[in-house]
């Protein structure tokens, strides 16, 4: 039975994460359907009442649709299209989460930045630690460092899409970002203070750009990156209000990915390159220590 005692805002939250995640990896598939509510109720240990809540999230973000009398399907899944050879795609899966899962699987791993918020990497940092709690994976050294957009920054999404000045959506905006930047920070040094990790180095700095793309510089030799483009949505706030909005996809929006190989002029060292000197010169030039 499904233990209520979990129920509210923060196990909505965590339901809604894990099924974006796992929809985000494509562990259910395009036009699949997921698991009945009562089965994510027994899963999750929370109400009915909570897993149609985090449905109703992840359907007014696009991922899936629900038909009555036929469960809720999924009509977008995160894509990445690869520059790689085919024979260095193949031990590629084409999603993120196995791709951070690889990096992970280095003894010194390094991950560099650029994001509207830490929502994803946070989960997918979440799904790592677990693997090296189980003792899979066991890295001597974790280096991240994040650039976000800057609290202060006057950015032209998400807002409302008939009252500009409407400051709700960027509250929750700037919400989402502290509550997943703290749970990093958190996760991280648990590992460091469990002796799971040896050492760990979280650096977050803020710059004054309107993210137009996500960027993840993976171990130095891969690149993962995305435009954000700009959609229109309906955004439910804490206190239960929709609001129709003007966002960006992120989760599931289709990335790109490069990786560096043995001919310098090649396309995906070229792009590996440029990304890294990008992210070096806002990281050095324009982001700051908040």
């Amino acid at each position: 039975m499904a233990n209520r005692a979990n129920d509210g805002r923060g196990a909505v939250q965590r339901v809604s994460e894990e099924l974006r995640l796992r929809l985000s990896d494509g562990a259910y598939p395009l036009h699949s359907y997921l698991p009945s509510q009562e089965s994510l109720a027994t899963e999750f240990r929370v109400s009915r009442d909570t897993v149609q809540r985090a449905l109703r999230v992840l359907r007014t973000e696009g991922w899936i649709e629900s038909r009555q009398g036929k469960g809720s399907r999924v009509v977008r899944r995160q894509h990445i299209q690869s520059s790689a050879p085919r024979a260095t795609r193949s031990r590629h899966p084409m999603t993120l989460g196995p791709l951070i899962g690889e990096a992970f699987e280095r003894k010194e791993v390094a991950l560099d930045i650029a994001t509207l918020t830490s929502e994803s990497l946070d989960a997918h940092i979440r799904v790592q630690a677990e693997r090296i709690r189980a003792r899979i994976i066991a890295p001597s050294r974790i280096t991240l460092r994040m650039i976000l957009p800057a609290d202060t920054l006057a950015m032209p999404y998400p807002r409302n899409k008939s009252d500009r000045d409407d400051p709700r959506l960027s509250r929750r905006l700037h919400a989402i970002t502290r509550a997943h930047t703290e749970s990093l920070r958190t996760v991280l040094e648990q590992l460091r203070t469990e002796k799971l990790v040896g050492e760990v180095d979280l650096r977050i700095r803020r710059a004054e750009l309107t993210p137009t793309f996500k960027l993840y510089i993976i171990n130095h030799d891969e690149v993962l990156h995305g435009f954000y483009e700009p959609i229109p949505r309906t955004v439910i706030l804490e206190d239960g209000a929709e609001v129709e909005a003007v966002d960006v996809l992120g989760l599931g929006a289709t990335l790109t990915h490069h990786v560096r190989d043995a001919d310098p002029d090649s396309a995906g060292s070229a792009f590996v390159d440029n990304a890294t000197r990008w992210f070096e010169s806002v990281w050095e030039l324009l982001a700051f220590q908040p």
